[in-house]
């Protein structure tokens, strides 16, 4: 085991904990970052940004994350490819067990972020990648020219649906409520597509389809009555879950699974910073993540300097 003692260990790359390295490592903090995968965690999804102040052009996600995480190494934080497999974090001195051996840091940033949420139907884990898919934007392209549908009713699904209406023949935007949760601006934008056809107060029950996806059986929420629906594709856009099940014993949580943590992005346990997707908050966007960055970092080094 590695005795070191970290200033600040940074639980995953997407774009809070890539803020809050960046802002540790210029505060002078030794600051190592876990990541598992790409740096930007759930915005490498996200083909086109373009509500991040300061990007002047849209960029994808994953080239920001590229551009995030090297601001945090040219800000002198280093980076370590593990996953994480228990932490324990009670104590002056926090312990991280990953698969590349144990870290110790004195305060810990946890910034795991979240998962798709799925439908729960029969198959559904079977069909992923054969029909089934969680992210438009990463695979709406093996779809081009043919019949898709996206379920949910929120921002994203309204987004998922509009892209791939440039891709897809047709687009069928399907929504247990009889109006959607989505913004005006992108409401808008769905009107004006005219291969999208919204299908309300409807609930998928049934996939169908043996090596791949061929169709999804709908229920009316009102009526009860079903329908079969031909599809080559269905993209399931109904939220996401906190990735906190290595903390779930540990720190509180809220009803839905989210870390308890305010403003200061403090969690319930001294020197243990929650920040992005995985605290509890009213907005989750790329910006409030970064926000959570700089402020974890800035609540640490108070922490650190016993302020």
């Amino acid at each position: 085991m590695d005795t070191t003692v970290l200033d600040v260990l940074v639980v995953g790359a997407g774009p809070a904990g890539l803020t809050a390295a960046l802002y540790a490592a210029r505060a002078g903090l030794d600051t190592l970052v876990l990541e598992r995968l790409a740096a930007g965690g759930q915005m490498c999804e996200t083909m086109q940004i373009e509500n991040y102040p300061g990007v002047a052009q849209p960029i994808d996600g994953f080239s920001l994350g590229e551009q995030m995480k090297q601001n945090a190494l040219d800000g002198g934080a280093r980076f370590l490819s593990a996953e994480v497999l228990s932490l324990s974090l009670a104590g002056e001195i926090k312990s991280v067990k990953t698969d590349a051996g144990v870290l110790l840091a004195r305060t810990v940033i946890l910034a795991m972020g979240a998962k798709h949420r799925h439908l729960g139907l029969a198959r559904e884990t079977e069909l992923v990648g054969r029909g089934i898919g969680y992210c438009a934007t990463c695979d709406g392209m093996f779809y081009r020219g043919k019949q898709v549908a996206v379920v949910g009713g929120g921002n994203s699904a309204v987004a998922d649906a509009v892209y791939l209406s440039g891709i897809c023949s047709e687009v069928y935007l399907i929504h247990r409520r009889d109006t959607l949760r989505a913004g005006n601006a992108a409401l808008k934008t769905l009107e004006a597509r005219q291969n999208i056809r919204f299908l309300p107060l409807q609930r998928g029950i049934a996939l169908a389809g043996e090596e791949r996806l061929s169709g999804i059986t709908l229920q009316s929420t009102a009526t009860g009555k079903e329908q079969q629906l031909s599809l080559d594709g269905c993209f399931i856009s109904i939220g996401r879950d906190p990735v906190t099940d290595l903390v779930k014993d540990a720190l509180a949580l809220d009803e839905s699974g989210y870390v308890v943590a305010d403003e200061s992005t403090r969690t319930s346990i001294s020197g243990v910073f929650a920040v992005g997707d995985i605290r509890t908050k009213p907005l989750r966007q790329i910006v409030t993540a970064t926000a959570d960055g700089a402020t974890a970092a800035h609540f640490a080094e108070q922490y650190l300097r016993g302020l």
